[in-house]
């Protein structure tokens, strides 16, 4: 026992680098957590053994003795006339039993409670949870996967089948519930009470499930549908608390909602449904982003504006950086993603053994990824880029210095002027959502305190295949570009004249399925000078 709470604690401090929530937007970090769960399940074995080894104690102490009294209640007085019984009586009572008595009100969890309640601060949070939740409805609706999928761990490229029970399907109802999130409660309350109703059991009551799943129907503006439910639910527990009273008020708006059709001339739903809620059975509600449905269809695969005459147009060659001695033996492997704007593929950026020494630096410096705030420049946080991040000087490793070296053999870009590396891993859903990465004429002061002028082009490195998702998307000119482990993209952000190119807003689409880690390097203006000629023209 005492080695298993010594691998306990060293596993657990293990998981130090949580100075702050936001676990789950790092799958790479989050490995950690399944390496300690493992730990903490051997550590649960070893409690578990000790605790069977002092009940087998007892047990023993029990039938021996039971025996034994048998015997000597049979015949008190002649048991005890034999010396020894008395004497072995008088040892029982005194001694043996305070020793029985100390075996029994020792407690072999106590090292184990320990342990778990120190380090329960580098265990995820509330916080985590909920952003796993949402996560998860962020994929369902970039995907249009229903709530079924999930439940039965149907998704594209997924090497596990998981499945979620009736209560991970109420939690997550109730997550999007508590957010006033009406159409997921209803996606979610619907699939718990699906499962239900097939016989699988559950700690979550029907009851509970019919009372959120009715009230988030009526919200979505399904009144038919809601008495139906809220019906099922006075059935189920004619007590219920809130149910009558909804029952009742439902039936009054219905009313007076057919009142007032009539009035208009309009014709008016008069049953509910007998189709089930599943997905698309209520409109999703449009929120901030307005290209949304560009967006999240890109990342599908849908809407692609490849045609054959733009296809015509791309062509692979070898790159030699304007016969830059790095790459006159081996010039760099280049193709075209893109005509307009020009985007390229480079297929040999780094190498496996380059990546591996990327993560492994910068692993434990991940941080929750951030943006530019447009009005003061200030890095912050925001919700729509699910990642975390950590940056890299060249000086911090020859494979870092590298990596730089070989960005401005290829680019014919100076990279001193550049940002640092920037390495990316995505967690659960992970994301950013369509942005740029220049600063437009709005935000003036977004790059003034690098002094380096604006983001000239982009050079991203993708260090992992995804099984399914991630793909980075221009929603503007409908172009999808898939992660290939070792491989880059590079564009220009800036046109020759120093005005930005809007058409490269760009995203990162949600990971469906697999860990997606790319680096990023942001080239800036200053330096370039006689590097990339300046034009008038908004065209190049």
């Amino acid at each position: 026992m005492q080695t298993c709470a010594v691998v306990l604690v060293f596993c657990l401090c293990s998981l130090a680098w949580r100075a702050d929530a936001e676990i789950f937007t790092s799958i790479g970090q989050m490995t950690d957590l399944i390496y300690t769960e493992r730990e903490l399940v051997q550590s649960l074995k070893e409690y578990i053994k000790a605790e069977e080894s002092k009940l087998a104690a007892v047990k023993s102490w029990a039938n021996k003795l039971d025996t034994l009294t048998r015997a000597s209640t049979s015949d008190p007085e002649g048991f005890l006339a034999h010396p020894v019984n008395a004497y072995k009586l008088m040892k029982r009572l005194n001694t043996e039993w305070s020793a029985l008595e100390s075996l029994v009100l020792q407690d072999p969890s106590d090292g184990f409670i320990s342990n778990i309640s120190v380090h329960r601060q580098y265990f995820p949070d509330e916080e985590d949870e909920k952003g796993a939740a949402k996560a998860l409805m962020r994929l369902q609706d970039t995907y249009k996967l229903d709530s079924e999928s999930f439940s039965k761990g149907k998704l594209p490229g997924g090497r596990y089948n998981t499945h979620l029970t009736v209560d991970d399907c109420f939690d997550m109802g109730k997550t999007a519930y508590n957010d006033a999130d009406y159409y997921h409660a209803v996606l979610w309350m619907q699939q718990a009470l699906r499962q239900v109703d097939a016989g699988e059991e559950a700690v979550s009551p029907k009851s509970d499930i019919l009372d959120y799943l009715s009230y988030s129907v009526y919200q979505m503006g399904d009144l038919p549908r809601a008495i139906e439910l809220t019906r099922r639910l006075v059935a189920l527990d004619p007590s219920h608390q809130r149910a009558g009273s909804n029952l009742r008020y439902f039936e009054k708006l219905l009313i007076e909602e057919r009142q007032q059709a009539e009035k208009d001339g309009e014709q008016q739903q008069q049953l509910a449904s007998e189709e089930p809620i599943q997905l698309g059975t209520y409109q999703r509600p449009r929120d901030y982003l307005p290209e949304r449905e560009i967006y999240e269809g890109l990342c599908r695969g849908e809407g692609v504006k490849m045609t054959e005459r733009r296809r015509s147009r791309l062509f692979c060659r070898y790159q030699d950086g304007n016969r830059n001695p790095r790459l006159l033996f081996k010039p760099a492997l280049e193709e075209d993603e893109w005509d307009s704007p020009h985007i390229v593929r480079y297929l040999d950026a780094l190498t496996d053994q380059q990546i591996d020494k990327i993560k492994e630096i910068a692993k434990p410096r991940l941080a929750r990824a951030t943006v530019r705030d447009p009005k003061t420049g200030v890095l912050t946080t925001a919700s729509y880029r699910v990642s975390k991040s950590a940056w890299l000087e060249g000086e911090e490793d020859p494979v870092i210095e590298q990596v730089n070296q070989r960005i401005e053999d290829i680019t014919g870009l100076t990279v001193t002027t550049a940002e640092l590396l920037q390495v990316a891993n995505y967690g659960v859903g992970g994301q950013y959502e369509p942005h740029f990465d220049f600063s437009r004429k709005d935000e003036p002061d977004a790059f003034k305190s690098l002094g380096t002028g604006n983001r000239v082009a982009t050079f991203l490195n993708y260090m992992s295949d995804v099984d399914a998702g991630g793909a980075t998307v221009f929603p503007d000119f409908g172009a999808v570009i898939w992660p290939r482990k070792g491989t880059a993209v590079f564009w220009y952000n800036l046109f020759r004249s120093g005005e930005g190119d809007y058409r490269t807003r760009h995203a990162a689409c949600p990971v469906l399925v697999g860990s997606k880690w790319v680096s990023n390097k942001w080239i800036h203006e200053r330096g370039q000078e006689f590097r990339r000629q300046c034009g008038l023209s908004s065209r190049d």
